[in-house]
Parts: C-alpha cells; structure tokens; sequence
C-alpha cells in the first residue's frame, strides 16, 4: 500500500495544486508557507515537501527550486481533496439557451463547442450510433469450416465486412440460400426493424438458417453502427495551454491523435459503459500522446438510454473542480435537449 501523506501534508499538496494551476509556475517552500494558511516555517515546509516528493505527489523540474504536481499528485487532489465549485444557476441558464437546434447532430456539435469555449481546452462529443442504419445488398460467403464473411453494401453505397464464427458449418448453397432470402424481403430496412420482423418470419426457415440470420443483423448493425464519429472543437486552445504549447513534438503528436480520431473514439466508448463523469489523468487514458493531457468525460442520454460521451481533452494542469461540472452539467443538458427533440418528433 502506497505511503498516505497526512492531513498536513495533504493540506500542503492542495495549497500546491492549486497555485500551481493558476500560476503555471513551480512553487517554492517560501511561496507555500505563505499561501498556504498553515503557521509554518519555509523549513518545515521544505521537510514536508521532500516527504511528498518521495511519496511521488510532486517532482521538482530540472530549472527550478519549486515543485510541481505529478499525475499521481492530481489524481490524489482529484479523488481526496479538490472540492468541484458547481456552476451557478445563471450559468446554468445561459448553455441551456445555447443548446438548441433542430437535429440532434447540431445538438452534438454545438454542445462540442461549449465545452471548448467554457473551458478553453478541446471539446470532444461522440456522436450516438445510427439507428436507422439501412442495407442494400448482403451476401455470405464461407471462408471455412465454421467462418463466414458477411458482405453489407449500405444504402449509401459504402461496403462494410465482418466475419461471423458460427455454431455450425454452412454449406455454399445453404449461404446463397440465405443471402437470397435477406435480399428479397429486407433491403432497404433499417437493421432493428429487420431484428423484429426476423422472428416472425424465420419460422418458415430451418433453425440453423435463422441462426445465421440473427447472427448477420448483430454484426450489421455493428458495421453500420460505425456511424459513430468524433466532433472536436477548440485543439487550437491547446496552442496556448502552456504546458503543452512548450513542446512542440508532444503538440505534433496530440494533433494526429485527433486526426485519427479511432484512439480517443475508444476511449470515450470504454467511459460510455462508467458512470458519472470519469476523469484520466495523464498515463492513465493509456493514449501515448496524452500522458501530458487530462481527459474529462461524461456520458450523455436520450430518454435514459446513453447514447454518447462527451469531454474535455486539456493539460494535466487544469482547474478540476472547475472543468467537472462543466462537463457533467453540458452533458445532462444535452441529454434534456435530445430527449425533448425525440418527444417533439
């Protein structure tokens, strides 16, 4: 069990914290023993700050007498000692009044940007999976004993594949059996449709073709349901995040991690299954690029199914108790605004 820093200590690594996120400067023994409202000496101070640099909660910079949080410090004032400051009614009010639009993929963007103004950092929505998502063609074809390549050309002409391992070898015309019998009664249906209506009217078909069936709507509408994409809004506030404008490698590296997208997309997916609002301090997004970044999530409902997640992407160096409810009251918000749209609709 890692060593506990008492309540001093604690009360010192706060007092730390949060000057350095508002400074952006180490702090020294002398500045703490000021700031810090305890009646101790720059001596005391400097022994206790030496305990926590040992513990692992601050490191101290090669340049500088001061001290600096570490990932393993924040994620201590994170969990233990920050107190979050909820946003004010007014506040409230007002991303309420900026969260309308007519669709919901408006919505998503708009509330992208809100995050992205409010906190000055990169805002990042995944936008929910399509629903409606539609075929045109599907074809099975067997690639061996017990694995099928499923052909899904969608509505819009894009070609998706996804091996199905099934329970039982298919035989060629059992698979042009079945692809024959989906394209005639299906194209063109949404696939949640298609899962309704399969029940039905797989009867009249053998067992084992029906598994086949339900087996080809499950890996459809994940194919499909790659509509999910990613709307980032505000990377270039993260030019003027200081700790990560310093190094124009790492920002090189963090700006192809929101080209590709796929990365932060997973990310946002694993915070989508948690609940509340998650919080990754650097390592811990397990994102190479983002060991110097802090990501703050929150998922998002349409009439109390989650749908999406929404967050902040920004320096480790951030004011947390500032950038949480941001992130959860956005995502709440956004959620009354879609489950109202869905009403009206």
């Amino acid at each position: 069990m890692d060593a506990m820093p008492d309540p001093r200590a604690q009360h010192l690594l706060k007092s730390l914290i949060e000057r350095y996120v508002s400074d952006g400067q180490p702090v020294g023994s002398r500045a703490l023993s000021r700031h810090s409202g305890l009646d101790l000496s720059a001596a005391t101070v400097r022994n206790v700050m030496a305990d926590l640099e040992e513990m692992g909660f601050i490191a101290s910079p090669h340049t500088s007498a001061g001290r600096v949080p570490t990932a393993k410090g924040y994620r201590f004032f994170v969990d233990s000692l920050m107190v979050v400051q909820p946003l004010e009614q007014r506040e409230i009010h007002r991303l309420e009044g900026e969260l309308t639009a007519d669709r919901p993929q408006q919505l998503v963007s708009a509330a992208a940007g809100l995050l992205s103004q409010l906190t000055q950092f990169a805002g990042v929505v995944m936008t929910p999976k399509r629903r409606d998502a539609t075929f045109r063609h599907l074809e099975f074809l067997r690639l061996a004993e017990r694995r099928v390549l499923l052909i899904l050309v969608t509505a819009e002409g894009d070609v998706q594949n996804r091996i199905l391992h099934t329970d039982r070898p298919y035989s060629h015309s059992q698979l042009i059996e079945a692809s024959n019998f989906f394209n005639q009664n299906f194209t063109g249906q949404p696939l949640a449709t298609i899962r309704a209506r399969i029940t039905e009217e797989l009867r009249a078909l053998s067992a084992d073709i029906a598994k086949l069936m339900a087996a080809a709507v499950d890996a459809g509408e994940g194919a499909l349901a790659q509509g999910e994409s990613l709307v980032v809004t505000g990377e270039r506030n993260l030019l003027n995040a200081g700790d990560l404008a310093s190094n124009m490698e790492r920002l090189r590296r963090l700006f192809e991690l929101f080209d590709q997208k796929t990365s932060i997309l997973h990310l946002l997916d694993v915070s989508q299954r948690a609940q509340g609002v998650q919080i990754y301090i650097g390592g811990e997004s397990g994102l190479v690029p983002l060991d110097e970044c802090s990501v703050v999530t929150a998922s998002y409902e349409a009439n109390g199914e989650v749908i999406g997640t929404l967050g902040v992407i920004g320096p480790t160096r951030m004011a947390y108790e500032r950038v949480i409810p941001i992130v959860d009251v956005t995502a709440k918000l956004l959620s009354n605004a879609i489950s109202q749209q869905m009403s009206d609709g």
